[in-house]
C-alpha cells in the first residue's frame, strides 16, 4: 500500500483533506480519465454524426415531428425540444452522458469511503492527524474534479454549436453526476459493504432512468410528474440549445447540497467501519459447502440485479423495434449506421442486431466487475485466511470465475427472453443473437483474469479495456471509423445476427482466446504472492 504522509496540525474535521484528495486522484489516474474520455467522446462525436444524417433544417424538423408521435423512442432517449444540431445532440446523448457521469461518480465516492473502511486502510489513515470528515470530503472533491473536467470538455467541444447551450449541457451532465456522488456518500454511511453501497446507488440510478422513461413515453414535452421525479428528467428539462431553463440547475444544486449535508451528518455520528443499517451476525443461514458456494453467496445479489436489468432492457428495446425501424428507414445515412452495427439483412433485423450488440457491450461491465471481485477479496485481506485452510488458489478463483462467465451467459439469455417478449417474434433467432455475443464478452473477462493473475496492482486497468471496447462499439460506427479500428474490439468479429447468415469461425476462435487468457491469469495467480 502506498504510504500517505499527513502532517500534524489542526484538529479541524477537514484536516488532511488536500493530501487525501491528491492520493485519491493518484489512485484513480486510470479509472477517471477512461470514464471521462468515453463520456466526452460520446457527446462530442454526435454533432458531426447528426450533420451527416440530417444536414438540412427541413430534415431536422422532420425528425422532430416524427419524435413527437413516437412514444417508444421518447422512452429511450427523451423528448426533443429543438431542431438545431445542438438541441438534437442534447436530446440524443444528454441522458446517457448524465447516466455515465453518475456511474463514474458513485464508483469514485464508494471507492474512497466505504471501500477504504472495509479494507481497514481508513482506520490506519484516521490514526494520524486527519479530520473526521476529511475522507468523505476528499472523495466528493475527487468526483467533483472528474465532473468538472467532463463539463469543461463538453462545453469546449460543443461551443461551435452555441456557447450558451454547450455550457448548459456541460453543467447539467456534471450536476447529474454530483447528484449521484452525494447519493453514494449517503449510502456509504448506511451500509457496511462497499459492494452493497455500489449496488444500492446503481439501483437508484436505474429507478431514475425507468421513471424518466415512463414519464417521457406519456408526454412529448417532459412535463410528466414521473419525469420530474428523476434527476435524469431534470437534466433533459434543462433544455440545452432550446431556451435553457437555468433554474433547473438550481434544483440539481440544491439536491447536491442537501444530500451532502445528510452524508456529513451521518459521517459524524458513527464509528469507522460501522454502519447505520444493521448487518446480520453469523452464522450465516444455509450451507456454505465450499469456495464456490461462498463465491455465490458474495455475488448472488449482483447477478440478480444484472439479470433483472437485462431482461427489462430487452423488453423495452424489443418493444420499440418497429417504431425505430420506421424512424430510421427514411434516412439513408441513419440506415447505413444501423446496418453497420447490426447487419444489412433488413432494417428491422439490423436494429435488433444493433440493440443486442449494445447489451453485449454493457455485459462486459458485468464480467469485469465480477472477475475483479477476486481482486477485492484479496486486497481486503479476506482471501488470505481462506487460502490458509485447505482451499487451493485455483479452487478459490474458480468459484468466482464460474459466476462471472456463467452469469454473463445468464444475463444475455435473459436479455434475449426480454427481446422475445417485447418484440413478439423471432424468438429463436433473437436468443441465438444474444448468446452469440458471449465469446466477445468472455475475451474481455479473460483480460481481467490475466491482469489480476499476472499484474494484480494493475488489475483495475480491466475497466479501461471495457471502456475502450464500449467506446469503439458505440461511437465507431457513427463516426465511420475504418474497419481495422472496429476489429480491435472482439465484438467487431462477431456475425451480425439475427438477420445475417451464421458465421461459426469467429465464435470458437474468440472462445479459445478467452480460455488462453484465463489460463494465463490462473497460472500467474498460482505462482505469485497474495496482494494486500
Amino acid at each position: 500500500m502506498t504510504a500517505i504522509a499527513v502532517r500534524p496540525g489542526s484538529s479541524s474535521p477537514l484536516a488532511g483533506t488536500g493530501t487525501l484528495l491528491r492520493f485519491a486522484l493518484r489512485r484513480d489516474r486510470l479509472l477517471i480519465p477512461v470514464w471521462i474520455a468515453v463520456d466526452a467522446l460520446m457527446v462530442l462525436s454526435m454533432p458531426g454524426t447528426l450533420e451527416g444524417l440530417y444536414g438540412t433544417p427541413a430534415e431536422r424538423a422532420g425528425l422532430v415531428r416524427q419524435m413527437e408521435t413516437n412514444s417508444s423512442l421518447r422512452a429511450m432517449v427523451g423528448p426533443v425540444f429543438g431542431d438545431s444540431v445542438g438541441a438534437l445532440t442534447a436530446w440524443r446523448v444528454g441522458i446517457y452522458a448524465g447516466a455515465l457521469a453518475a456511474v463514474m461518480s458513485l464508483l469514485v465516492v464508494v471507492r474512497h469511503t466505504r471501500d477504504e473502511e472495509e479494507s481497514g486502510r481508513q482506520e490506519l489513515v484516521a490514526s494520524g492527524m486527519v479530520g473526521r470528515r476529511a475522507s468523505l470530503t476528499a472523495a466528493l472533491l475527487a468526483a467533483g474534479v472528474a465532473n468538472t473536467v467532463l463539463a469543461l470538455l463538453v462545453t469546449a467541444g460543443l461551443a461551435g454549436q452555441g456557447t450558451t447551450g454547450a455550457l448548459a449541457l456541460g453543467l447539467g451532465i456534471a450536476a447529474a453526476g454530483m447528484v449521484f456522488a452525494t447519493m453514494a456518500a449517503i449510502v456509504a454511511q448506511l451500509t457496511e459493504s462497499a459492494r452493497l453501497a455500489r449496488g444500492l446507488t446503481a439501483a437508484v440510478l436505474g429507478a431514475a432512468f425507468v421513471l424518466r422513461a415512463a414519464g417521457d413515453s406519456a408526454t412529448d414535452d417532459g412535463s410528466s410528474v414521473l419525469t420530474w421525479l428523476s434527476p435524469l428528467g431534470w437534466l433533459e428539462n434543462l433544455r440545452p440549445y432550446a431556451s435553457e431553463r437555468w433554474w433547473v440547475l438550481a434544483l440539481l444544486a440544491v439536491s447536491v447540497a442537501l444530500q451532502a449535508a445528510v452524508a456529513y451528518t451521518l459521517a459524524g455520528r458513527r464509528d469507522i467501519g460501522m454502519s447505520f443499517l444493521p448487518t446480520r451476525p453469523g452464522p450465516a443461514s444455509g450451507r456454505l459447502a465450499g469456495a464456490g458456494a461462498l463465491a455465490w453467496r458474495l455475488q448472488r445479489g449482483g447477478v440478480l440485479g444484472w439479470s433483472i436489468g437485462f431482461f427489462l432492457a430487452g423488453v423495452v428495446y424489443g418493444g420499440m423495434t418497429e417504431g425505430a425501424a420506421d424512424l430510421v428507414g427514411g434516412n439513408a445515412d441513419a440506415r447505413r449506421i444501423v446496418e453497420r452495427m447490426g447487419g444489412r439483412s433488413g432494417l428491422t433485423d439490423a436494429f435488433l442486431g444493433s440493440m443486442i450488440g449494445m447489451l453485449g457491450l454493457v455485459a462486459t461491465l458485468y464480467i469485469v466487475a465480477s472477475v475483479l471481485r477476486l481482486h477485492g477479496e484479496e486486497t481486503s485481506g479476506r482471501a488470505e485466511p481462506l487460502l490458509a485452510n485447505a482451499v487451493g488458489r485455483l479452487r478459490w478463483a474458480a468459484g468466482h470465475l464460474v459466476i462471472a462467465f456463467g452469469g454473463s451467459a445468464l444475463i444475455m439469455l435473459l436479455a434475449g427472453a426480454g427481446f422475445a417478449v417485447g418484440y413478439g417474434r423471432q424468438t429463436g433467432p433473437v436468443l441465438g443473437a444474444c448468446l452469440a455475443q458471449l465469446p466477445a464478452v468472455w475475451v474481455v473477462g479473460g483480460v481481467a483474469v490475466l491482469l489480476h493473475g499476472v499484474l494484480p496492482r494493475a488489475a483495475l486497468a480491466a475497466w479501461g479495456v471495457a471502456g475502450a471496447v464500449l467506446l469503439i462499439g458505440w461511437v465507431g460506427p457513427a463516426l465511420d471509423v475504418p474497419q481495422v479500428v472496429l476489429d480491435v474490439s472482439p465484438f467487431g468479429h462477431l456475425p451480425k445476427l439475427p438477420g445475417a447468415s451464421m458465421q461459426w469461425g469467429p465464435l470458437p476462435a474468440l472462445t479459445g482466446l478467452a480460455v488462453v487468457l484465463v489460463a494465463g491469469g490462473l497460472a500467474g495467480l498460482r505462482r505469485r504472492d497474495t496482494t494486500v
